[in-house]
C-alpha cells in the first residue's frame, strides 16, 4: 500500500525558510513520482510546486516557486524534501506529497495518495 506522511510545517515571517518531508512508502520509486503540492485557503484545487520523477531525477517546478524552491530526495530512505527559502505570504497553504496513480510515467500521470498534509503559514 503506498503511503506518505509530510511534515515541516509551520509559521513562518516572509523571507524565512522551512523544509518540508515527506516520507514515503509501498512503492519503488524508480518507477514512478513524488511531487508537492499545495492548497491555498479559500482555494479547492491543489497547485502542483514541484516534481521530481524517478527515472531519472528530472526535476520541475512551478513558475511561482522557481528559485525559492529546492526538491531532494534520499531514496535510500524514501524521504523527500522540499527546502523552501525566502517564503513569501502567498506561500501560505497546506502542503502535500503525492505519488502517481500509474508507474512508468514519472510526473506526467495524475497524482494520488495523499498524505494528511502539512500546514505552513507565512506572515507579514
Amino acid at each position: 500500500e503506498v503511503q506518505v506522511v509530510e511534515s515541516g510545517g509551520g509559521l513562518v515571517q516572509a523571507g524565512g525558510s522551512l523544509r518540508l518531508s515527506c516520507e514515503a512508502s509501498g512503492f519503488t520509486f524508480d518507477d514512478y513520482a513524488i511531487g508537492w503540492f499545495r492548497r491555498a485557503p479559500g482555494k479547492m484545487e491543489r497547485e502542483r510546486v514541484s516534481c521530481i520523477s524517478g527515472r531519472d531525477g528530472t526535476t520541475t517546478y512551478a513558475n511561482s516557486v522557481k528559485g525559492r524552491f529546492t526538491m531532494s530526495s534520499d531514496k535510500a530512505k524514501m524521504t523527500f524534501y522540499l527546502q523552501m527559502d525566502n517564503l513569501k505570504p502567498g506561500d501560505t497553504a497546506v502542503y502535500y506529497c503525492g505519488v502517481p496513480l500509474a508507474s512508468g510515467y514519472g510526473c506526467l500521470w495524475g497524482f494520488g495518495h495523499w498524505g494528511q498534509g502539512t500546514q505552513v503559514v507565512v506572515s507579514t
